[in-house]
C-alpha cells in the first residue's frame, strides 16, 4: 500500500477524507535528487529557464532596461527560430542533468568510476565543437563576411575552408561526444544525488548545438534548409540534436514515441525502395534530410512553436496554482459536492480529474495525481479494482478536452490550423459535456447495479467551509474572462499566473519571493517532458513534410470516401488511434494531424462544408482520437498508470476504461453529421443538437451497462437502446424522432411487459 493509500485509510478512520498534495509532481524513478550545491545549481538553472520564457513571451527587453547588447540575442521578443532553438537546447541540458538514463529502483548500485572517467574525456571533443561554434559566431558578428540581400553569407561549400572546419572541428567532434555520451550514459552508474559525467557531456552538447544553429540560421544559409545545399555543419548539428531529443524522450516518456519516430526515420531513407503510396521517386541524402528536419518544417515547427509559448506558459500557471494548493481545493470541493451520491468517490474522480487534467495536460500524470486518492476510495465503496482504475483513467483523459485550457493539444491545433484558440475552446464545450456526461452515466448505472452507497456526511469535507475559499477559482475565472475579452493567450495566461500569486495571500500558503522562485523552478522541471515529446513529434512531422506521405494518405481517404464517407471516417479513426498509442496527447495529435487531417478537410469540403468549418471539424476529429488513444487497448498509457495504483491487470483496466469512455469513440463522428455540436449553426440548432446528443449518450450508457430507468434490462432491450442512441447521436430531425420513439417503446416494454433481464438466446442444434 502506498503512502497516499495509507493517508486515505487514516483519514477515513479519523472520519474525514481530505485531499493533500494531489497536485504535487510525482518523483519519477529516474529523476536525480540532488542535495546541497548540486541542488542549488539545478534549481537555479530551472528557475532561469522558466523565468526566461515568461519574460521573453511578454516582450520585456533586457537591452532596453540595462543598455547591454547581447550578441545574437539583443532583445525580447527574440527572433522566432532563435527562441525555439534556445528553448529546445535549454530543455535538453536541464533534462539530461535531471533524468538519468536508468532507473533508481532502491537497490544499491556500485558507482562505475572508470566509465565516468571515459565519459568525462568526451568533454574534450564537446569543448572543441563548442569552441569552433563560438568562433563561427564571432566571425559572423564581425561583419567581415560578404552580404547578399541584406544577409550575411555563409559559404560552406565543398572545397572551402569553412566546409573543412565544419567537418573536422565541429561536426565530427560533436557526433563523437554526443554518441559516446549517450552510450556511456546507458552503462554509467552514479549516486542519485550526484551528476553523471555522461549527462554533463550531453548537456554541454545540447548547448553547443544551440550556439551553432543560432549563429548559422542568422545568415543567408537558412534559405538553403531542405535543399541539398544546406551547410554540412547544420546536418551534423541536426543529427546530434535529433539523437539527444530521442534519448531524452526515452528517459522522460518511454520507448513508444522513440520507436515510432525511429520507424519514420527508417522510412525516410528506404522510401525510394518501397511500393505504392509509400514510395518516393528519389532517395534522400543524410545531409538533406537532417538539414531539413531541424527547421520550421520539423523540430522547430508547430509542435515546438506551441511548447515554447502556450504550453510552457500554462505549465508556469499550473506551478503557481500548486503553490496555493488549488489542486487540493479542487478535489476537496468535488468530494463535498458529489461524495454523497451513490458510488460517490467515482463521481468525485470525474469532476476532480476533469478539472486537474484540464490544467496539467497529461492523462497519465493526472491519473497519478488524483487517482492515488480516488482509486482506493472507489475500491472501498464496492467498485472492482479494474473498474476503479478505469474510471480514473477515463476521467483524467477527458481533462484534455475540457475547456478553457484543454491540456496542451488544443494549443497545437490553434497553431496548425490558424483558428483562434478562443474559437477552439468554444467549439469544445458540447463535446466535453457529452464525454463527461457519458462517464457519469456509466459510473452511476454501475453503482446502481451493485447497490452502492455514497459516502457519509462525516466522511466528507464541509461544503460550507469550502465555499468560503471559492476565491481559489479566481485565477481560472480571470483566464476565461481575459480570453473571451480578446486578450492574447499569452497575456491571458500571464494575468492568470499573477492572479494565482495574489490569491495565495488569502491562504496559509502565501507566495513571497522565495515561493515565486520555487514555482519557476518547478515549472522548469515540469516542462521538460512535454518539450522533449513535442520536439520528437517534430521529427516525425519533418519526415511527413519532406516525403509527402501525408498527402498520399489523404488521397487514400478520398478514394475510400467514394465508396462510403463512414468507411473513410473509420479508416481515419484507426490511423489516428494507431499513431497515438503509447504517445502523450500532444505528440499523438501533432503526428495524426499531419497524416490524417488534410484528407479529412478535403473530404468535408467535398461534402459541402465551408473551408473554415471543414478545418475545425477535421482537426477536432483527429484531436479526439489522439486523446482517447490513452484509454484504447492494447497500449493505453492512462489505463496502465491507473492499474499501477489499483493493483488490477493493466489490460483488463484498459478494456474497462475503453468501455467507460465508449461515447468518446462515437462523438467525433457526430462532428461530420451534425456540425452544430461544434457550435456551428444557429442558436436553436446548437441547443437542439446538445440536448438530443446528451439524451443519446444517456441511452448509449444504458445499453452498455444494461440498466435503464431504475432496473436491469434484457439483452434485446440493450441492443435496442444502443440503436436508439445511435439515431439520437446522428443529429438529424428524422433520426431524433426515430430515436425518441424507440426509447419510449423500450421504456414501455421495460415497465409494462417487464421481460426477464436474465433472458438468453435459445440455440438449437442442426439435428
Amino acid at each position: 500500500m502506498s503512502d497516499q493509500d495509507k493517508k486515505v485509510e487514516d483519514d477515513q478512520i479519523e472520519g474525514t477524507v481530505l485531499a493533500e498534495g494531489v497536485d504535487e509532481e510525482p518523483i519519477e524513478s529516474n529523476r536525480r535528487l540532488f542535495e546541497g550545491k548540486g541542488y542549488l545549481v539545478i534549481a537555479t538553472l530551472s528557475t532561469i529557464y522558466a523565468a526566461f520564457h515568461m519574460i521573453a513571451l511578454n516582450g520585456v527587453s533586457i537591452s532596453d532596461w540595462t543598455g547591454i547588447e547581447i550578441p545574437f540575442l539583443p532583445q525580447f521578443p527574440m527572433e522566432t527560430w532563435n527562441f525555439r532553438i534556445v528553448h529546445i537546447a535549454g530543455a535538453l541540458a536541464l533534462g539530461f542533468l535531471l533524468f538519468s538514463a536508468h532507473t533508481f529502483d532502491g537497490k544499491e548500485h556500485k558507482d562505475t568510476p572508470w566509465l565516468s572517467i571515459i565519459a568525462a574525456i568526451l568533454l574534450i571533443p564537446a569543448g572543441v565543437a563548442g569552441f569552433t561554434a563560438i568562433g563561427f559566431m564571432q566571425t559572423i558578428a564581425s561583419g567581415e563576411l560578404p552580404q547578399m540581400g541584406g544577409l550575411t553569407t555563409w559559404a560552406a561549400f565543398p572545397g572551402t575552408e569553412i566546409y573543412q572546419t565544419e567537418i573536422r572541428w565541429f561536426g565530427i567532434p560533436l557526433l563523437i561526444a554526443t554518441g559516446g555520451a549517450i552510450v556511456t550514459g546507458w552503462l554509467e552508474r552514479r549516486g542519485r544525488e550526484r551528476y553523471a559525467a555522461s549527462d554533463v557531456v550531453l548537456a554541454a552538447c545540447a548547448v553547443v548545438v544551440g550556439i551553432y544553429l543560432v549563429a548559422i540560421y542568422g545568415t543567408a544559409a537558412r534559405n538553403s534548409v531542405g535543399t541539398p545545399f544546406v551547410p554540412i555543419g547544420v546536418a551534423f548539428a541536426a543529427t546530434a540534436g535529433a539523437a539527444m531529443i530521442l534519448e531524452l524522450t526515452r528517459r522522460v516518456a518511454g520507448l513508444a514515441l522513440v520507436v515510432i519516430t525511429g520507424i519514420f526515420l527508417l522510412y525516410t531513407f528506404t522510401a525510394h525502395l518501397l511500393p505504392g503510396i509509400l514510395a518516393v521517386s528519389n532517395a534522400y541524402s543524410w545531409q538533406r534530410f537532417f538539414g531539413h528536419v531541424y527547421s520550421d518544417a520539423g523540430i522547430l515547427g508547430p509542435t515546438t512553436a506551441v511548447s515554447s509559448t502556450y504550453i510552457i506558459l500554462f505549465i508556469i500557471f499550473a506551478a503557481f496554482l500548486q503553490a496555493s494548493k488549488v489542486g487540493d481545493y479542487f478535489v476537496n470541493f468535488a468530494f463535498a459536492a458529489a461524495g454523497r451520491a451513490r458510488g460517490g468517490p467515482a463521481k468525485v474522480a470525474i469532476f476532480a480529474s476533469g478539472l486537474m487534467g484540464m490544467i496539467n495536460g497529461t492523462s497519465a500524470g493526472n491519473v497519478v495525481a488524483t487517482g492515488s486518492l480516488t482509486i482506493p476510495l472507489m475500491k472501498r465503496v464496492g467498485y472492482q479494482k479494474k473498474t476503479s482504475g478505469a474510471i480514473e483513467a477515463a476521467a483524467s483523459t477527458g481533462g484534455q478536452i475540457m475547456p478553457p485550457i484543454m491540456g496542451a493539444g488544443a494549443f497545437i491545433m490553434a497553431e496548425i490550423t490558424g483558428i483562434p484558440y478562443q474559437e477552439i475552446a468554444i467549439a469544445a464545450i458540447i463535446p466535453a459535456i457529452l464525454y463527461f456526461a457519458s462517464i457519469y452515466f456509466m459510473v452511476d448505472f454501475e453503482a446502481a447495479k451493485l447497490h452502492m452507497r455514497g459516502m457519509r456526511e462525516d466522511e466528507l469535507p464541509k461544503f460550507r467551509a469550502l465555499v468560503k475559499q471559492i476565491y481559489l477559482f479566481v485565477p481560472i475565472v480571470i483566464l476565461i474572462v481575459a480570453l473571451f475579452l480578446g486578450y492574447s493567450v499569452i497575456r491571458a495566461g500571464t494575468l492568470a499566473t499573477v492572479a494565482a500569486a495574489v490569491v495565495s495571500w488569502l491562504t496559509p500558503h502565501r507566495m513571497g519571493l522565495r515561493s515565486i522562485l520555487k514555482a519557476f523552478e518547478l515549472a522548469g522541471v515540469m516542462s521538460i517532458q512535454i518539450i522533449a515529446v513535442c520536439a520528437a513529434a517534430g521529427i516525425i512531422v519533418g519526415v511527413i513534410s519532406l516525403t509527402g506521405v501525408g498527402a498520399r494518405f489523404s488521397a487514400v481517404l478520398l478514394d475510400l470516401a467514394g465508396a462510403s464517407n463512414l468507411l473513410a471516417l473509420i479508416f481515419a479513426m484507426g490511423i489516428a488511434i494507431l499513431l497515438g498509442m503509447g504517445m502523450p496527447t500532444t505528440a499523438a495529435y501533432a503526428v495524426a494531424a499531419s497524416v490524417v487531417a488534410p484528407g479529412l478537410v478535403s473530404l468535408f469540403v467535398e461534402n459541402g462544408m465551408e473551408q473554415s468549418t471543414a478545418t475545425l471539424t477535421a482537426h477536432f476529429f483527429v484531436f479526439y482520437f489522439a486523446v482517447v488513444s490513452a484509454i484504447t487497448p492494447p497500449v493505453a498509457l492512462a489505463s496502465y498508470a491507473a492499474a499501477g495504483i489499483s493493483g488490477a491487470n493493466p489490460m483488463e483496466t484498459s478494456v474497462a476504461s475503453f468501455k467507460i469512455g465508449i461515447a468518446a469513440f462515437i462523438v467525433p463522428f457526430m462532428f461530420f453529421y451534425n456540425s452544430a455540436i461544434l457550435m456551428e449553426g444557429s442558436a436553436f440548432e446548437i441547443i437542439r443538437a446538445g440536448i438530443t446528443a446528451t439524451f443519446g449518450v444517456f441511452l448509449l450508457s444504458s445499453g452498455v451497462q444494461g440498466w435503464f430507468m431504475g432496473g436491469r434490462t434484457a439483452w434485446f432491450l440493450r441492443v435496442g437502446l444502443i440503436v436508439a442512441a445511435l439515431f439520437m447521436i446522428e443529429g438529424g430531425l428524422v433520426s431524433d424522432v426515430i430515436g425518441i420513439g424507440a426509447a419510449v417503446g423500450i421504456f414501455f416494454i421495460q415497465k409494462v411487459i417487464r421481460p426477464d433481464p436474465n433472458a438468453t438466446i435459445s440455440v438449437r442444434g442442426a439435428d
